[in-house]
């Protein structure tokens, strides 16, 4: 039991940890390529990645009813969250995308004890003031903006980062009797209902600019690491942990995210960075530990 603990949050923290490299590869991407044209190609990535692999495994077969409940999981998660995230951050900041979504932990929290009746403890609330404090920190509040121009965007956002909770929480109830790998490909095509036919739409209204190596390179770390690999992780990491626990690991994305920015944006570390770095550190060993 303690081991399926470590790789959990290994797995949450690694799925957390790429999709902080992803805000990096999605600024060259979405140069060309529009917001929701580009998740509809990272959806149909991951789906050819997983379904490869499963072919190979030959896992066993998925039932019908599960497949349509976990089908209708992922239009939550990939279609309607992503969704509301893309349309969020355009309307609104990046900076208020960073803010806003970090709520997701305090969501999940709320989601799992009213579907999967877990306990809230102290213990588990202190991780996750701890680490929320942090992600604060890390992120900088007062970079975003509230004024009432970017009130719909921010909304947008809040409701992103309430369906992502959703989904991680109802991911945790299908994958109890279903093969992690399995579901994970089911709930990626479950995301195509929505954001294919606004991807055509924008592709139709909007077009996209010129392909370069760099970009087609782009689009396959988007599909395949950042869709597949991370979104199979983070699925895992929810089988393996409570909902409430594994949701912390969240909190590794805007850390990373932030170090890869120093990387290659030639973005400056602060004092406060570190010491937000250590709260959510903080927090993720006391979760661990309970």
């Amino acid at each position: 039991m303690r081991q399926k603990a470590i790789l959990g949050f290994l797995a949450g923290i690694t799925a957390a940890a790429i999709w902080g490299g992803m805000y990096v590869v999605s600024k060259a991407v979405m140069d060309v390529i529009q917001p929701l044209t580009l998740l509809t190609l990272r959806l149909a990535l991951g789906i050819l990645t997983l379904g490869l692999i499963c072919l190979i495994r030959k896992g066993d077969p998925i039932r019908p009813k599960t497949f349509w409940q976990i089908f209708g999981i992922g239009t939550v998660g990939y279609g309607i969250s992503l969704g509301f995230q893309f349309v969020g951050t355009n309307l609104s900041t990046a900076a208020n995308g960073a803010l806003v979504t970090s709520a997701t932990p305090a969501f999940v929290v709320l989601f799992a004890a009213l579907l999967l009746k877990e306990r809230v403890t102290l213990r588990r609330l202190l991780a996750l003031l701890l680490a929320t404090l942090g992600v604060l920190i890390v992120i900088r509040p007062e970079a975003g903006q509230f004024s009432s121009q970017l009130f719909l965007g921010n909304l947008y956002l809040t409701l992103a980062a309430l369906t992502w909770a959703l989904y991680s929480v109802l991911m945790r109830l299908a994958t109890r009797q279903t093969d992690v790998l399995t579901a994970s490909l089911v709930a990626l095509a479950g995301g195509l209902p929505v954001s294919m036919p606004l991807g055509l739409w924008e592709v139709a209204h909007q077009g996209y600019g010129t392909f370069t190596l760099n970009v087609l390179g782009g689009i396959l770390f988007l599909g395949v690491i950042s869709t597949a690999l991370a979104m199979y992780l983070w699925n895992t990491a929810f089988t393996y942990l409570e909902a409430g626990t594994a949701s912390l690991t969240f909190f590794a994305q805007p850390v990373v995210g932030a170090v890869l920015g120093v990387i290659f944006l030639d973005e400056v570390l602060s004092p406060l960075f570190l010491l937000g770095g250590l709260l959510i550190g903080l927090g993720l060993v006391l979760s661990a530990r309970e």
